[in-house]
């Protein structure tokens, strides 16, 4: 077997991993999907850890509309349009009619809220406890 052959299989094992591994996480829109959410956690948690460290409520928005987040300290940004949100949180603390914000207070404890980010079959939920602030994510249920 020659150094060509063998680089050849070699590169053909390799291309049948990278579509194996894109067809069992749900390829790009699943890899995406992922990253939105563990995004929106991260930012939610350190919303809270904000609110903390500094004695003052801080506040975690979102714009479903227009796929956008702002968190303190002029953090901000977007979520693939590919990519569905939905809101659902205290009316009191929203911005503006069809945007949604989640306070958190100087003991850690939040107005509560769920991020849903969906996309083909697959669907995760950024859950904030009401009470601790406690920020959970988990897989939600698919979308029909």
């Amino acid at each position: 077997m020659s150094l060509l052959e063998m680089l050849l299989v070699i590169a053909l094992i390799a291309a049948i991993g990278v579509l194996t591994v894109a067809a069992l996480t749900g390829g790009i829109a699943g890899m995406q999907l992922r990253s939105a959410s563990k995004e929106i956690a991260a930012q939610l948690r350190y919303t809270r850890s904000q609110a903390i460290a500094t004695g003052r409520s801080q506040k975690f928005t979102l714009d479903p509309g227009a796929h956008t987040w702002t968190a303190p300290n002029g953090r901000s940004g977007s979520i693939p349009k590919s990519i569905g949100l939905i809101f659902t949180g205290a009316r009191e603390v929203q911005p503006r009619r069809g945007e949604g914000a989640i306070m958190f207070f100087s003991d850690g404890a939040s107005t509560g809220g769920r991020v849903k980010l969906s996309a083909k079959q697959a669907a995760w939920n950024v859950d904030v406890a009401w009470l601790t602030g406690e920020v959970k994510l988990k897989r939600g249920e698919a979308p029909r």
